[in-house]
């Protein structure tokens, strides 16, 4: 059994136990929910990334890259230092597990090709799609960032595992190096 590992935002993990006295509730229209008592800002931004959470849970289908990014900004363009994650697929690229593997400082986070490796194994994933943030909030893909994929993508190509995209997540916006032309 493989469980969604989102750890919540540094400035919200208090706020998780109050989350659970919201109730939300659907509307009547497909994708809308009603709120039953006050939320601040911070309640809503937690909300967001559940409910992003939910998106990237076990067996769900990818179906468009745009919902994706959506999903993975409201996850970590709000971080104040980099993480590196792992959004590991099935033979279908349906969802298996998405986590959050490295974390690191500013401007950087030290990845280890064993690690990404492992994980991917251990979840007996077909594909991967690489994702980090760039807590400056701009997502154009550094050298590095461009290097690592080559790097990551040769190990995990050694051990059978699919390497689909490297997703870089910013204030503003999400990259694909897939859609740069990078694979």
């Amino acid at each position: 059994m493989h469980k969604l590992l989102v750890k919540p935002h540094p400035q919200t993990e208090t706020k998780e136990a109050d989350m659970r006295l919201h109730k939300l509730k659907a509307s009547d229209t497909t994708g809308t929910y009603l709120v039953d008592s006050p939320v601040t800002e911070n309640d809503i931004l937690l909300m967001a990334r559940q409910l992003a959470s939910l998106r990237l849970r076990k067996g769900r289908d990818l179906t468009s890259p745009k919902e994706v990014f959506s999903h993975l900004q409201a996850l970590l363009a709000d971080y104040e230092h980099e993480v590196f994650a792992l959004l590991m697929l099935d033979s279908r690229h349906r969802v298996i597990a998405f986590e959050e593997l490295f974390r690191g400082t500013l401007d950087g986070a030290s990845v280890y090709p064993r690690e990404v490796v492992k994980l991917a194994l251990e979840h007996n994933a077909a594909a991967i799609i690489l994702v980090h943030n760039h807590p400056s909030g701009d997502p154009e893909p550094s050298q590095a960032d461009r290097n690592l994929t080559t790097k990551l993508q040769d190990a995990l190509n050694l051990v059978g595992v699919r390497t689909l995209d490297h997703i870089v997540v910013g204030h503003e916006g999400c990259l694909s190096l897939a859609e740069l032309g990078y694979f």
